[in-house]
């Protein structure tokens, strides 16, 4: 099968060009991240190799493996975020690069670590920081069952390749954290639509005011302890449905009735 550039009869794609289209080419930010571990384990450790990648990001306060080449490269990081400590935060908190020549050899954050992550059959760790500038805290982690295996040639890759794709992740971050925004925005949206719809139907129901209905709707929820968008989606749903209407009213009215 032919790749792209030599269908076309170009010069193959530099590094930044195949991250541009992992981006353009992922379902959405999780998928990306993921093409990126795995794309990262090949760039840096090289083709055939069985290298563990995942990438670190550190955002409010906390810490989760956003990408990964595979589930035991998940399983190592979250060793770190367990034991609150490691090459990994390390690297990302303080922006350098951490390298375990041989973790049978590593005590630097304390015997639990190296032990738990040897026991996963692994003897080197990299961790080399992403330059978000703001964004976040990032960094790339690597793992091999080899010791020293990220020394001279392997680490100096690694340095490169982190530069090379900062900005491309940065971006990759940012409008992840537009898209958690407007996601967050639309479902406050959408529960104020609802609360409107509900308060209307109540002031047609009782003949009040917009005031009263607002009364009549939060002493519902606080009588019930239900939260206030279920008794609006209820009522809403109820009026427009063909089911048996539920109708809200003061209690005032209800023992003059």
């Amino acid at each position: 099968m032919l790749l792209p550039e030599e269908i076309i009869g170009t010069e193959p794609l530099s590094t930044l060009d195949r991250i541009q289209n992992l981006i353009l080419d992922s379902a959405d930010f999780e998928d990306f991240l993921n093409e990126l571990a795995r794309f990262s384990a090949h760039q840096v450790a090289g083709a055939g190799d069985d290298a563990l990648c995942g990438i670190t990001l550190l955002r409010d306060r906390k810490a989760a493996t956003i990408g990964w080449s595979s589930d035991s490269a998940r399983e190592v990081d979250e060793i770190q975020y367990r034991l609150s400590q490691g090459p990994c935060l390390t690297a990302a908190q303080e922006e350098r690069e951490v390298y375990v020549p041989d973790l049978f050899d590593e005590d630097r954050w304390g015997p639990d670590y190296a032990s738990a992550v040897a026991a996963h059959g692994l003897r080197s760790v990299l961790s080399v920081p992403f330059h978000l500038q703001g964004e976040a805290q990032a960094a790339l982690n690597l793992y091999s069952d080899v010791p020293h295996k990220f020394d001279g040639d392997v680490a100096a890759r690694a340095r490169g390749y982190t530069r090379q794709i900062s900005q491309a992740l940065r971006l990759a971050v940012r409008f992840s954290l537009h898209a958690d925004s407007a996601s967050n925005l639309r479902a406050t949206l959408e529960s104020r639509t609802v609360i409107d719809m509900a308060v209307g139907i109540v002031m047609a129901q009782n003949r009040c005011n917009q005031e009263t209905a607002v009364r009549i709707l939060t002493d519902a929820s606080s009588n019930g302890n239900v939260k206030l968008r279920e008794i609006a989606t209820s009522l809403v749903q109820s009026v427009g449905g063909a089911a048996s209407r539920t109708h809200f009213e003061e209690p005032e009215r209800r023992e003059a009735g």
